[in-house]
């Protein structure tokens, strides 16, 4: 076992449920007792012998049960609706690599193909088609919580209370997870280790195209993505009728994507504000 963990588990499941004991770990109640016993400078330590100074609001079996299974509903709910994201964005990456990848796009039995590329489609540099914009210096201690992702080469990082650009847009890692590649809808802030394309040179084809490109990391100390070279990077564009029509299936794809992602906020929202009240007996079940 990783000696950076510490494993929690009911020793007698009749006087402490394992379901409220996640419960629990999650709420409030536990956090705060762990900042108070936190150790350490630049690496906060916190041990198993903090753990003995600790307490748990421990009411009757039954009741604990009944935390568990209400928390538990609510993480099921979540967990299926991650579930079905993940289907819908592996729908849309598989659509784009049939189409893109293989050439088997609606109608491609009636068009020639010439040096690997279909009739009336053509390569072009990335620089080209949607240039990168540099993402700008904002300091996590800067940062005023808020509505608006802040988006670093690993993905969201935070929020802002403002925007830097609006959406939809697509993000790309410049500095440290190089080449990664984001899809925005709504406003956002780009730090600067990464790229951004705007609204108006973007598009989920563009999204997908750029999931799919090889991009190499062109520093030494600190892996980075030059922009130049990335610039150069060709992309297949398809003709307008098999764009538009690729733009219409993600579409749907990605609007479903948003309904789901939207109701998952909502439940989470829900489940950590009965949390604290179910644990400590504010709310009876």
């Amino acid at each position: 076992m990783n000696t950076s963990v510490i494993r929690f588990h009911s020793l007698d499941s009749e006087r402490l449920d394992n379901n409220y004991l996640y419960a629990f770990l999650r709420s409030p109640n536990f956090h705060n007792q762990v900042e108070r016993f936190v150790i350490g400078g630049a690496q906060p330590n916190f041990g198993p012998t903090h753990l003995k100074k600790m307490t748990i609001p421990l009411p009757d079996i039954i009741t604990q049960r009944r935390i568990g299974e209400t928390v538990s509903a609510y993480d099921g709910l979540i967990e299926n609706n991650r579930r079905r994201i993940q289907l819908l964005e592996q729908a849309a990456r598989l659509l784009y690599k049939e189409w893109f990848v293989h050439l088997r796009f609606p109608g491609h039995e009636h068009v020639k193909i010439k040096d690997g590329v279909p009739e009336g489609w053509e390569k072009k540099p990335i620089g080209e088609l949607a240039p990168f914009k540099y993402g700008k210096a904002l300091k996590e201690e800067n940062r005023i919580p808020g509505s608006h992702p802040v988006y670093g080469s690993s993905g969201i990082v935070g929020t802002h209370d403002k925007p830097l650009v609006a959406g939809p847009a697509i993000i790309v890692g410049r500095k440290g997870n190089v080449g990664s590649v984001y899809w925005s809808k709504r406003d956002f802030f780009p730090i600067d280790t990464v790229y951004y394309i705007e609204a108006e040179n973007c598009g989920l084809y563009l999204y997908y195209a750029l999931l799919h490109t090889q991009f190499i990391n062109t520093d030494v100390a600190v892996p980075g993505l030059n922009r130049d070279y990335a610039h150069s990077r060709t992309l297949l564009v398809p003709d307008d009728k098999i764009l538009t029509l690729f733009e219409q299936h993600t579409e749907v794809m990605h609007d479903q994507i948003d309904r789901l992602t939207k109701y998952n906020q909502a439940l989470t929202k829900v489940r950590d504000l009965l949390l604290p009240r179910l644990v400590n007996g504010d709310i009876v079940v």
